[in-house]
């Protein structure tokens, strides 16, 4: 974990996304949290980290995401010496077919 981001106000929000409980209140909270084009660029990345875990090419997630190769390498970046994060969360949607 980066201790450069752990502080009350990251706990304060991580807590307050732990609390929704299905994917109708994902979109309300954060629909009130964020602007679009944040979603938008976090959905992308996470596409992208899926896409790069299944080995796809660059080439392939530049043309279905429309990401940059920076975006892209960044993420395959945090995939590599990140905190395993993305492979936890893929692995549990897998699990549960999703």
């Amino acid at each position: 974990m980066n201790s450069k981001i752990k502080t009350p106000e990251v706990d304060f929000l991580f807590n307050a996304i732990l609390q929704l409980e299905n994917l109708e209140e994902c979109y309300q909270f954060f629909e009130d949290l964020c602007t679009v084009t944040e979603l938008k660029s976090m959905s992308q990345r996470i596409v992208v980290a899926k896409m790069l875990s299944d080995k796809q090419v660059y080439n392939d997630i530049v043309k279905e995401t429309g990401a940059s190769t920076a975006t892209i390498s960044r993420v395959k970046r945090s995939l590599e010496y990140g905190c395993d994060a993305y492979p936890m969360v893929f692995g549990r949607m897998e699990k549960k077919g999703q």
